[in-house]
């Protein structure tokens, strides 16, 4: 088949993807409320089936992350609140990871050519810079999310990045991020009433969110530091 034509492929099976998600309305169903009213239906049920439900859980998010889908931050919540830190936080890793790498390779297959095509020219140092520095730039990007989860994989599907570079970095620069969250849902998981709200537990765990992206600005701040110290030629 033409890559022409796979290229079309691709793009229409995407958009039915998309469109019966939301003609099914089935992104209610990925909302706090929604997984709070079926936790002990969930719970339940993975107490029966484990390896499935974690299957399950885990296809479902690489294919929320991959479609730029809403619903991955209530996924990991809810991961946490069903599975506990330390399995939501292996299966969250690897699928998030893995959803941002689909997503990279499509954005790469279907758009790169056609822009490195119109705009190389303009691209030239850009290229360059993450041919020598992207791993880094990328690290900084996950890190300190100020950029969506989305446009992020758009926009580096189009560099010259490598692949396994782009999923290993992305590994290590979202599991800092990730594990705040997945600590978030475990505290969510054990209200049981209103007055669970006010839980030490869970007030340390939106402290934590909301500090996270603050003490990662002053870490790469200190690392980039680092880093310009140690080039030739510096004072």
């Amino acid at each position: 088949m033409p890559a022409q034509s796979k290229k079309i492929v691709l793009v229409a099976g995407i958009a039915a993807l998309v469109v019966l998600f939301f003609a099914f309305d089935l992104h209610r169903y990925l909302t706090l409320a929604e997984l709070k009213a079926r936790q002990e239906a969930f719970q339940g049920y993975y107490a029966s089936h484990r390896l499935l439900t974690l299957a399950g859980y885990f296809l479902l998010y690489v294919s929320v992350t991959a479609l730029s889908l809403p619903g991955a931050a209530v996924m990991t919540l809810a991961g946490a609140a069903l599975f506990g830190f330390w399995p939501a936080l292996f299966v969250v890793s690897f699928a998030s990871t893995l959803g941002a790498t689909l997503a990279f390779l499509v954005s790469r297959f279907l758009l790169r050519d056609w822009v490195q095509a119109r705009f190389g020219a303009r691209l030239r140092s850009v290229n360059a810079g993450i041919e020598r520095e992207g791993a880094f730039y990328l690290f900084s990007l996950r890190l300190v999310p100020i950029f969506p989860f989305f446009v992020i994989n758009l926009v580096m599907g189009l560099t010259p990045m490598q692949t396994l570079t782009y999923y290993w970095v992305s590994q290590l620069g979202m599991l800092p991020g990730t594990m705040v969250y997945v600590n978030a849902g475990t505290q969510l998981g054990r209200i049981e009433n209103l007055a669970g709200i006010l839980s030490p537990g869970l007030i340390l765990s939106f402290v934590l969110l909301g500090l996270f992206p603050l003490v990662a600005k002053k870490l790469l701040k200190f690392f980039q530091a680092r880093r310009a110290a140690g080039r030739p030629g510096s004072p």
